[in-house]
């Protein structure tokens, strides 16, 4: 099969990165932006690897100046550029050229794409790329959707290009079409339940306890070293040791409380509520950035609302917080994966979780040596298909989930939020109930609609006595 030539449309920071990234790997790249100033600067900033980046003065320049087979990634912003992007390829390329989208898509958007693509006679891939300008430039991890002969044609470079865990590349060919950007979605999904729970664990240490950023650092420096080793763990203890050379301050306390979203979280919750999952860790997660917005309202609120006044937080210690963390961490990467196997088997995608999990080990933001463990377990016959329930993560919970039981109830009766942690451990509890509490919701619809219920004792659908 001829090795596919590389191009790439839109050269902000991803794009750039991951052309450096191909030229280092010996491709050559040919560049196209709307800034051209941007492709100048890139050049003229790559030392030895600008013989292998070739600027082109429009998008026909970039097409004709491809031998082909070629392959063009577009690293442009979701939604309709994507489309205006495609738009102007599709006349351009010839049969065997591949339109790559390397962005944050919509999944839906990308089978629909694909679709009109391929209809055109050319193919298509829809891949996720995780880890950052960083990863971007030295190794991402990268969750690709389309057909398995194109991903088998761009294989080389893909491979080449991600990053390595134990020399096995992080990148996978996942499923047709929008797989590859599904999984990537989930993926954020569990990303922003991760960074919630860690800031929970950072706030209960700063207004719980009174602790300064300079004595928290090393709690989270001395966890990355033991089971909550993880890429986010780890950055948390950098955060947290840095000062502010403006002010001498610890950095955090400069930053204003208000995160940001480019909604891949929101539409993790979307997608799961759409298919019938839970995502409540995720959604937790998102709703926090959300009233995090809302920093005017906060300040005139709390002189106004009291604060619950119990403080019981002289009774949660370092290791309750952690095991909260650990609980938090393998329930979001529970509903997560939950979330992949709807999917999976409404599109008929036959996602590989373990391999989903493997090529999440390197390169990307959730990387975590938790991900071994989780690909292990998806190897073995899991009861039910819930990674909860495997030997290795029930004995985990049964050992942790006490302290994410005392950091939620010392929390709030001390009034400090936690709604990650508070929505994974409603979760966890409602899931080991043998007996739930939906009999009188059933009920409840019975009476006012005659929706009828199940019996215990009886098949078929039954109603109540109740306007007997």
């Amino acid at each position: 099969m001829a090795q596919a030539h590389m191009g790439i449309i839109g050269v902000g920071t991803m794009g750039s990165a991951l052309a450096l990234n191909m030229a280092d790997n010996g491709f050559d790249v040919t560049l196209w932006n709307l800034d051209p100033s941007t492709v100048t600067a890139l050049v003229s900033g790559a030392g030895p690897l600008a013989d292998r980046l070739h600027p082109a003065e429009t998008i026909e320049d970039m097409v004709a100046k491809m031998p082909t087979p070629r392959a063009i990634l577009m690293m442009v912003p979701a939604g309709k550029p994507v489309d205006m992007t495609i738009d102007a390829l599709i006349p351009l390329l010839s049969p065997g050229d591949t339109i790559i989208d390397g962005g944050n898509s919509d999944f839906r958007e990308t089978m629909a794409r694909t679709a009109r693509v391929e209809a055109a006679g050319l193919a298509m891939l829809g891949v996720g790329v995780s880890g950052g300008e960083d990863g971007a430039r030295h190794g991402p991890s990268m969750m690709a959707g389309g057909t398995a002969e194109t991903y088998a044609s761009l294989a080389p470079i893909l491979e080449a290009i991600a990053a390595k865990f134990e020399n096995d590349p992080c990148v996978a060919h996942l499923g047709p079409d929008g797989a590859g950007h599904f999984v990537k979605t989930v993926h954020n999904g569990i990303e922003y339940a991760d960074m919630q729970m860690i800031a929970e664990a950072y706030g209960l240490f700063r207004d719980g306890q009174g602790l300064p950023a300079s004595e928290i650092a090393p709690i989270f420096k001395g966890w990355n070293r033991g089971a909550l080793n993880s890429y986010l763990i780890e950055i948390t203890g950098e955060v947290l040791s840095a000062r502010d050379p403006k002010t001498g301050s610890a950095m955090i306390d400069m930053i204003v409380d208000q995160a940001g979203q480019k909604g891949t979280g929101r539409w993790t919750v979307i997608e799961a509520i759409r298919m019938g999952q839970s995502a409540s860790i995720i959604e937790a997660a998102v709703g926090a950035r959300v009233l995090s917005s809302e920093r005017p309202t906060r300040a005139i609120a709390a002189p106004i609302l009291s604060p619950a006044g119990e403080d019981m937080m002289s009774v949660v210690g370092e290791q309750d917080i952690e095991q909260a963390l650990i609980t938090g961490r393998v329930l979001a990467y529970a509903q997560g994966f939950r979330i992949l196997k709807a999917a999976s088997e409404e599109f008929g995608w036959d996602l590989d979780y373990a391999r989903i999990a493997e090529i999440w080990r390197a390169g990307c933001i959730i990387r975590s040596s938790m991900l071994d463990d989780i690909a292990d377990a998806f190897r073995t016959d899991l009861p039910h298909g819930r990674l909860i329930l495997s030997d290795h993560f029930s004995e985990i919970l049964k050992s942790n989930a006490g302290g994410l039981r005392r950091v939620v109830a010392a929390a709030a009766l001390r009034g400090l939020p936690v709604p990650a942690f508070s929505a994974a451990l409603s979760w966890f509890d409602t899931t080991r109930q043998p007996r739930g509490t939906t009999d009188m919701i059933q009920g409840m619809r019975d009476y006012f609609g005659a929706h009828s219920f199940k019996r215990l004792d009886d098949a078929g659908d039954h109603h109540g006595p109740w306007h007997d």
